[in-house]
Formats: structure tokens, sequence, C-alpha cells
């Protein structure tokens, strides 16, 4: 029987083999070797997609929360889509430059931002600065007439919505770090209307990741219009509206709703309190790679025990952080499913952790040597991978129709420690 997969456009059996597109995994396995991230190409573009149809004949921006997967080969991928981008860090406005991307299209998000990051930010010409505190607005202000120049800004409220997901990835709550108190936001825009340094462009809200449902993007919508309906009376004009990202996807038996549909439904709540003619933006990430990428690696031993049996992996919780960090579920499919009695197993790493799981308690019919892939891997995998017991982060793979890219080399022990030394 042929393992059920999470929704993707780029992955799935033919033959009995798990493919990447046209390609069988397990070809790219004993090519590139394991632990190894393959990505499709043909799934980012139509996940993309469906955001740039859902907004055609509407003035508007999709913004990919790097954050998610910052490959240069996706932001590549995406920059030639037209996509804009949603960054946190100044590296990663560096990594947009690299690849081709617009800074002109990119906004700057997070909570900490120095005055190098922002210096580097407006000498590149950023489409603006989310901005999350007041303290924030007075070092970007400063920082802008220090260069002689005016910093773009939207405000990032916090609605205090609850998105109803891990409290980890929650981000529209009052007690969460991000984003300017609701109560707050007005005299803050105040503020900034009176600083020479600044320029008001836009509003900005976020409320969480992973989000499986349409009403708290409602009620966050409607306390920003709330918003913006005040700020137009105070003659503080808005270019943009940007209603961030969080759009879930499946991992399992979640049912996100579609990206069309709610796009859909907060135009239509624009258009309703009368800013049809604003831009709209949007800073998808998860909903982008997520289901565009998998994880594979080899089982090294199964090992029976008196109440647990673990399958155990050459991929660990350095390489796949989300279970570990969020008691996140994963799906776990043999790359050539075997007719054989599946057994439950734990999947699990070599780290010297009891935390290094990738799965708990699935039903497999695997040998050692087996491929596994991890599913749904392409958010927060890599991008949040590490070096932990000295191990070298995995190598990427693009996935093109017929052809596959080595978009990222596997790091060796000795690049891990060149930048170390012993003492004289």
């Amino acid at each position: 029987m042929t393992p059920a997969l999470p929704d993707s456009d780029g992955f799935g059996f033919h033959d009995g083999q798990l493919h990447g597109e046209d390609l069988p995994l397990a070809n790219l396995a004993k090519r590139f070797g394991t632990p190894l991230y393959v990505y499709s190409r043909r799934a980012i573009e139509r996940a993309f997609d469906r955001y740039a149809l859902a907004l055609r004949g509407r003035a508007s921006l999709v913004c990919y929360a790097m954050k998610a997967n910052s490959n240069l080969a996706i932001l590549d991928i995406l920059a030639r889509r037209g996509a804009g981008f949603d960054i946190v860090s100044g590296g990663e406005l560096e990594r947009v430059i690299a690849a081709g991307g617009d800074p002109g299209k990119t906004v700057f998000s997070g909570v900490g931002k120095s005055e190098a990051e922002i210096e580097r930010a407006l000498a590149a010409g950023i489409l603006c600065f989310n901005i999350e505190s007041g303290p924030e607005l007075e070092r970007i202000d400063a920082v802008a007439r220090r260069q002689g120049t005016r910093a773009r800004i939207s405000i990032r409220v916090n609605p205090d919505v609850d998105a109803g997901t891990h409290p980890y990835i929650s981000t529209g709550l009052k007690n969460n770090k991000f984003g300017v108190a609701y109560a707050d936001t007005l005299p803050l825009y105040r503020d900034a209307a009176r600083r020479t340094g600044i320029e008001i462009v836009g509003i900005d809200c976020h409320i969480g990741s992973q989000i499986t449902e349409i009403d708290p993007y409602i009620d966050a919508a409607d306390r920003v219009l709330d918003l913006v309906d005040a700020l137009s009376r105070e003659g503080i004009a808005l270019r943009h509206i940007d209603f961030g990202g969080g759009l879930g996807i499946r991992y399992d038996e979640e049912v996100p709703p579609a990206t069309e549909g709610l796009v859909q439904v907060l135009l239509a709540h624009v258009d309703r309190r009368g800013h049809g003619a604003k831009s709209v933006m949007f800073e998808p990430g998860r909903s982008i790679v997520g289901n565009a990428g998998v994880l594979l690696t080899r089982i090294e031993y199964l090992k029976h025990g008196e109440t647990k049996n673990f399958a155990i992996v050459d991929a660990a919780m350095n390489d796949l952080m989300r279970p570990t960090m969020y008691d996140a579920w994963m799906g776990v499919v043999p790359v050539a499913p075997r007719a054989d009695a599946p057994v439950a197993y734990d999947v699990v790493g070599p780290v010297c952790e009891s935390g290094d799981w990738l799965a708990r308690d699935r039903l497999l019919a695997v040998q050692p040597g087996d491929l596994l892939a991890v599913t749904s891997a392409g958010a927060y995998g890599m991008a949040m991978s590490s070096n932990y017991n000295t191990r070298g982060r995995a190598a990427e793979v693009m996935v093109d129709g017929g052809q596959a890219f080595l978009v990222r080399e596997r790091e060796r022990p000795a690049q891990l420690f060149a930048g170390e030394s012993r003492l004289p």
C-alpha cells in the first residue's frame, strides 16, 4: 500500500518509488548522500502563484517571509516570480541582494533591529521598516536624519487576537513580544508623523504561524481597519495594508483554508471599509515552501527494546528542530515501501539527547539501510538547523522536472572549526 503524502505539487509515488518531480529520491540520496533536503521548484512556484493569482488586478505585493527557508535558490525562484521579501535581520537582507531580489520590494520586520542593520537597510533602499516599538521608531528616525534621508515605515500592530496555534509561534497576543499594543498604535503614528526622518507608508499585522482557520485573520483585519479609519480621520494617509503571513499547511490531518479563499475574504473586508485603492500586502513563508520540501534520511540501525522500538537514522535534531522544539508532528514515509508487516518505531537520530527524535510511534515496514522521507520539511527545517555535536549541516538539492541542482554543499567537519584556534 502506497503511503499517503501531505498536499504537494512536487512529490509523489511512481512505480513504487517516491519521486521529487520526475526524479526518484533514492537516486538523489545515492548521488548526494544523506541527510539531504530536497525541494521542488514546481511546488514553490505554484504555492506562490496562488497568492499572486488571488491578488491579480489589485495593487499588491507578496513578500516571502524568508525566515522559513532562506536558501539562495529559493529566493532566486521567487524573485524571478516577482516576489518581495520579508526579512528579520541584516543577514537576510544580504541574502536578498545576493539572490537577485529587489530591496525596494523588501520589508524589514523584527523587534531588535541594530543601528548597523538600519543603516544598511536605508542604504539599500528597502520598501519599509515594520516598526515594533517606540524606541525602535526613535532609533530609525535618528539614523535616517543622520544619513540625510527619510525612512519609510509601517507600524506592526499587535491586535491581541488568539491565532489558536503553538504558543512559541503565536505573535498577536498582548503578552507576546511582537508589535505595538493596540491602544498605543494611534499615539505612535502621531509621534511618527512629527518626525523629520520618518515617512509613514503603511500598517502591518502578523498574528502567528501555522494558522488553520480564517476567523483569526478576520478578527485581526477588523481591528487593523479600525485603525486605518482612525488614521484617515487624523489626516495620516497610508499607501498599504499588510496582513502578514502565518497561513498553515497540512502536516497530518490539518485542513487549512485555501490561499485563494483567505485572500478573497480579506480583500472583501478592505473593499467594504472603503480602502480598495490601497495596496494590499501579505508575508507568507511556510505556505510557500513547507510542502515543497522533504528531508531524506537513511536508517542506520533498528533497535528493539522492552517497551519501545527505535529506527535510528542519520538525520537528527540538529537537522530538523521542529519535533524537539515544538513537539511537532512530521510525516515519515519509506522512499521504497515494503510489503512486510509494519512495526511501531520511534524515529530517532544519533545526537546525544533524549530529545533527539523526528517522529514517535510510527508504523513502518523497514530494514536497516532503507531511506525515509520526512515530509513537509521545506519550512523551518534547514533554516533552524545547527552544528550541535559537530555535525555538518545537510546538503540541499532543488529538483526541476528531470534535473537536480545542488544548491548547498554538505558541510565538512574542518569547515565547522575553521574560525577557531588553539591557545599558543
